[in-house]
């Protein structure tokens, strides 16, 4: 069985499966007759709105289960909630706070599971990303994408991703919240070696797409003081946009802080995608859930 906890999941040639048909026309009704469980530990703007509108656009029928409806881990068994819900659904996603929950969801192999966020992880996010800067670039091979920030699930499943789809990766990140070195044997494994750095503007240098995320995540609130004094100066202003290519495009996987990880100046400037790229969550999970629903029928 095949589950998509996170972007390497797939190969190369799925990857670009995934992106080719969230930007299709007409995938057809797949989940016709299906259900889909969808469950948030997680408040959720664009996750669930985009999940539900895209299993409703393949045909089928959505079920959003709140973390207090189920209690998993206490009242029930990761491994027993998937066999259950594999009586009823065709899939199931899930925004978590530990990727272990994730992982121990689709250990039974009951029903194919989807990583909708984890701490670890958040690869629907980069599916999204990859599509929005295919359109908007031109295409992904030989392109330049620039992290600022915590290298976070968000940058994580970025880096992947981009360095699978032929992408050069470059980081800029605070000291001690940089890629590990497991990290970085993970994109050796993909062939990539990011440039990586303290300076913001050496990392914009030459690129296409430059990233940024909020300084503090969800479940990170306790670090919020520490982190806003060690990312100081890691705000992506109209100076870090000035030392990217002159094409270069700003994106945010939203919520976004103005005035703090990025200027308003740049969030709502005219190089920014932001909306493009949330919009682009729900054809991305489209494009996912078509593949995972064909691959799993073989």
């Amino acid at each position: 069985m095949r589950h998509f906890l996170d972007v390497d999941d797939l190969s190369a040639t799925e990857l670009a499966d995934v992106l080719d048909r969230a930007e299709a026309a007409d995938l057809g009704r797949p989940l016709a007759g299906m259900g889909v469980a969808l469950y948030f530990a997680k408040p959720s703007l664009r996750t669930r709105h985009s999940a539900e509108m895209a299993v409703v656009q393949l045909g089928g029928h959505p079920v959003t289960v709140k973390r207090d409806e189920i209690d998993p881990g206490t009242r029930e068994p990761w491994a027993d909630i998937a066999r259950v819900l594999a009586g009823y659904h065709a899939l199931m996603g899930a925004r978590v706070f530990g990727h272990d929950d994730v992982v121990a969801l689709s250990a039974p192999d009951a029903l194919p599971v989807v990583n909708l966020l984890s701490d670890v992880a958040h690869p629907c996010q980069t599916l999204a990303d990859l599509l929005t800067m295919r359109q908007q670039l031109g295409g992904l091979s030989g392109r330049t994408v620039c992290y600022v920030g915590d290298f976070n699930n968000v940058a994580r499943s970025l880096a992947l991703g981009a360095a699978m789809s032929g992408m050069e990766v470059r980081l800029a990140c605070p000291a001690g919240f940089g890629p590990t070195d497991g990290d970085l044997d993970r994109l050796a494994g993909h062939g990539c070696a990011p440039f990586v750095t303290t300076h913001p503007h050496e990392a914009a240098k030459g690129a296409d797409a430059v990233h940024t995320d909020v300084w503090t995540s969800m479940g990170f609130e306790a670090e919020s003081t520490q982190r806003a004094r060690a990312f100081e100066g890691f705000q992506v202003d109209d100076s870090v946009m000035a030392a990217a290519n002159p094409g270069a495009i700003f994106m945010h996987c939203l919520p976004v802080h103005r005035g703090e990880e990025a200027a308003a100046s740049v969030v709502d400037g005219p190089r920014s995608r932001i909306f493009e790229q949330a919009h682009n969550r729900m054809h991305a999970f489209r494009g996912l859930l078509s593949w995972l629903i064909e691959v799993n029928e073989r």
